[in-house]
């Protein structure tokens, strides 16, 4: 892990925060609950325990694994209804297929990101191929819920398939750090993702004893998601380790820094930062989903119920009454 890296990071262009840049204070960390999704795959609850307030535009994130699957184990989800808001499916390790009932698919694997705009809804099943069902074999990703203004929840779905090596490539000055900017604006330089609520995405990889201080945009908020590894955020370094989220306070400036010793499995501190302007609207939110009203949400079942989302084929044996996932995960 990471299948997106570089042999000599100080080949790719430098970003700090300015000197005068004023650092966000850690406002929490919190750490994830383990639990299972679909299927039956491990997941943790990154935003698990963590006010709205500080998440808005984001609803929910599952980190998916890190896990090594026997041979016939790898398991995936079945098909299931989403309205509402966009998922973000990134793959670290392992494959990942796609189908949907507008004739929609394709396959995500190491460093690439799935993102569906599900708007007014459709039906979809992600899940391994047959051959790494057959054979096993590594897994891990991550599925970020992005939510949708009031004004685009009923825009018609939209797929964008990000290859990993589309992502933008940054670095800290002194090299100790690479910068995957999937989505979004990091000092000027652009990641692939089109947000209709801006955004922005960086899977960043710290070797030991490296350090980011990072400008962030005033009007986001600020998350940070250990992925692997241990090391401090902000400036009065608060510890941190896999499966913990920082939730940042205002400011114009990031600050995460990995600790000099890591973890014997894990070489070096992986970390997800997220930041996004508030939609600040209501939100009414259960299962797959996500509207401003709680009537939105009972005609979202309805809908869902009679068939409008879309239709599946009978091999897949569901049919257009069935419950969709309830709960609040579901990829």
């Amino acid at each position: 892990m990471p299948a997106v890296t570089v042999e000599n990071p100080l080949t790719l262009p430098p970003v700090a925060a300015p000197a005068e840049a004023r650092q966000r204070p850690v406002l929490a960390v919190t750490t994830a609950p383990s639990g299972f999704e679909g299927e039956g795959f491990p997941v943790r609850r990154a935003f698990a325990g963590i006010d709205y307030k500080h998440l808005d535009p984001f609803i929910m994130m599952d980190q998916m694994g890190e896990v090594e699957y026997a041979p016939g184990e790898p398991k995936g989800t079945p098909w299931h209804p989403h309205r509402g808001f966009e998922t973000v499916t990134y793959i670290i390790d392992g494959i990942f297929d796609h189908q949907d009932s507008n004739g929609g698919g394709g396959t995500i694997t190491n460093g690439d990101t799935q993102w569906m705009t599900a708007g007014a809804g459709l039906l979809h099943i992600e899940a391994p191929p047959e051959h790494l069902v057959v054979s096993g074999g590594l897994f891990h990703g991550l599925q970020l819920w992005v939510n949708l203004p009031k004004k685009d929840k009923l825009m018609p779905p939209r797929y964008q398939d990000i290859r990993g090596g589309q992502v933008r490539l940054l670095t800290s000055p002194d090299g100790g750090a690479l910068l995957r900017v999937i989505a979004g604006e990091l000092d000027g330089h652009d990641g692939p993702g089109i947000t209709h609520t801006p955004i922005t995405m960086v899977h960043a990889t710290l070797a030991p004893g490296a350090g980011i201080d990072l400008p962030w945009r005033e009007d986001f908020n600020g998350l940070a998601y250990v992925l692997a590894g241990r090391g401090t955020v902000g400036a009065e370094h608060r510890p941190v380790h896999l499966g913990q989220t920082a939730v940042f306070g205002p400011g114009s400036a990031l600050t995460v820094r990995a600790d000099e010793k890591q973890d014997s499995h894990t070489p070096d501190l992986e970390v997800v930062l997220l930041g996004g302007r508030p939609i600040r609207e209501p939100m009414a939110h259960y299962g797959p989903f996500v509207m401003n009203t709680r009537a939105e949400l009972q005609q979202a079942f309805e809908d869902f119920q009679k068939g409008r989302l879309g239709t599946i084929p009978a091999v897949h044996g569901m049919s257009e009454g069935e419950n969709p996932e309830g709960g609040e995960g579901g990829i």
